[in-house]
């Protein structure tokens, strides 16, 4: 009677034991995948954020080209074609900030990161040299801050 009591006992023993590693086990795996989602958000925002304010900055770039072609006489290249090619860079912006708007989850970034668009956007209207200078200081400005904003939410 005492070996069957001993034998169950151990059974019983294994059982918990494998029960408890099994347990412990799950809640590893499960950090892991969760550590690995995390981690692959962090990553793709990382990137996505990067892109965004790389696209800004050439589609910047362009549209101040754009600007003096078609302020400065004569022009260093003919307007239509430099219009023409700044809308590359545009829709590389509006792909750029729809991935950013996808990935992020804060709204006052999203809106922060359209309102950088639309005053970059705006470059090639403005009427004087100083406006240009002006807004051009006020966008790279507004792209370093976007940039910086980004970061808290990598």
């Amino acid at each position: 009677m005492e070996t069957i009591i001993a034998s169950g006992i151990a059974v019983l023993g294994t059982l918990l034991g494998s029960g408890i590693t099994l347990a412990f086990q799950q809640r590893t795996a499960d950090r892991s995948h969760q550590f690995t989602r995390r981690e692959k958000l962090r990553q793709e925002r990382l990137d996505a954020y990067s892109a965004y304010a790389g696209a800004l900055v050439n589609y910047r770039r362009c549209l101040v080209h754009l600007w003096l072609c078609e302020h400065e006489q004569p022009p260093p290249e003919d307007p239509d074609t430099v219009r023409i090619r700044a809308y590359d860079p545009r829709s590389s912006a509006q792909e750029a900030l729809f991935r950013v708007q996808m990935l992020t989850d804060d709204e006052t970034l999203s809106r922060a990161a359209e309102d950088v668009l639309t005053d970059v956007t705006a470059l090639s209207k403005t009427d004087s040299r100083s406006e240009l200078d002006d807004a051009r200081v006020r966008t790279r400005d507004d792209i370093s801050r976007l940039v910086g904003a980004a970061k808290q939410h990598l």
